[in-house]
């Protein structure tokens, strides 16, 4: 991309050959996509010695770009970090309110990086981290399919019967939530712990439907997401996937997340972030026009019931 001749024109084919210059930028690692943005209306951003001053630009590898005058590297390689976040956190970049972020407690020698999904700031556990737009987005399409897994203190008596119906999905307030697991652990005193496993995750899923059984969440620990388990991480503590890990459980989505070609849609502004086979779900909890309470079906998921957003 990114440095062969100052003033050298580009040879692209057409102006539709290549991404987005903002694309580049984030998958560079220089800055988000909005950041971008802003960089490039402040007049930061030069392409083949041309100063910018619209993100409506193509560029390919043959392309000389500088920000601030320095020019861009190549793009790191796709990576995925776990994290096991502390209560306390909030997951954003910034807060408004000032409060301690995840992103302020990150090692500095992690280059930038984004959050798949959000947790709760009152939330622990696992939450993954990754440098690669295309991945985190891919890693949050409801479509993936993949289980979310939690261990839940309540405070509250659990009745067994109304857990095992969650099985079958419930309604709260006009939206209705679809097939959740969950199963009574123990009891400690006016507590009890739970595991509960879902794999669509609407806004504060756990904590509304719990509610609706007379149970309040006083804590919520993340143990899995998808075949990524937190395990025994020390709270606060980040570990690299290694890269034969991801290849083994994207299988063929691997290629397109490296190549850039992961469709755009899936992020998600939920505290629990969106899951679940193809359902037609939605990511930030409002109710579709199509998703009506359904008993499971012995032949799993239907293949074409795709949500679109």
């Amino acid at each position: 991309m990114l440095q062969q001749g100052m003033n050298k024109p580009s040879d692209k084919k057409s102006d539709y050959e290549g991404d987005r210059i903002a694309k580049v930028l984030a998958r560079a690692g220089v800055c988000s996509r909005r950041d971008a943005e802003r960089m490039i209306a402040d007049g930061r951003v030069a392409v083949n010695g041309r100063r910018l001053d619209t993100p409506a630009l193509n560029v390919t590898p043959n392309d000389n770009i500088t920000v601030d005058g320095k020019p861009v590297g190549e793009p790191d390689p796709p990576r995925l970090w776990r994290y096991h976040k502390p209560a306390g956190l909030v997951t954003t970049n910034r807060d408004p309110q000032g409060r301690e972020t995840v992103f302020q407690k990150l090692p500095a020698s992690l280059p930038r990086v984004n959050a798949v999904g959000r947790l709760d700031i009152n939330t622990e556990g696992l939450l993954l981290l990754t440098n690669d737009g295309g991945m985190k987005r891919f890693l949050e399409l409801p479509s993936t399919g993949w289980l979310r897994r939690y261990r839940v203190r309540a405070f509250g008596k659990a009745d067994e019967a109304r857990l095992a119906a969650l099985k079958k999905g419930i309604e709260i307030d006009g939206v209705n939530y679809r097939s959740i697991e969950a199963t009574l652990e123990r009891v400690q005193g006016g507590n009890v712990w739970l595991t509960v496993a879902l794999r669509e995750g609407k806004n504060r899923e756990i904590k509304k439907v719990l509610e609706a059984l007379d149970l309040k969440v006083n804590r919520l620990i993340r143990l899995s997401f998808g075949p990524f388990q937190l395990g025994q991480l020390d709270s606060g503590r980040v570990e690299e996937v290694p890269r034969r890990v991801l290849r083994q459980q994207l299988g063929k989505n691997w290629q397109a997340i490296v190549d850039g070609t992961i469709p755009k849609g899936g992020d998600d502004n939920a505290d629990e972030p969106p899951s679940g086979k193809p359902s037609g779900g939605d990511a930030k909890g409002r109710k579709p026009r199509s998703d009506k309470p359904r008993a499971p079906k012995s032949k799993g998921p239907q293949k074409n019931a795709r949500h679109k957003r």
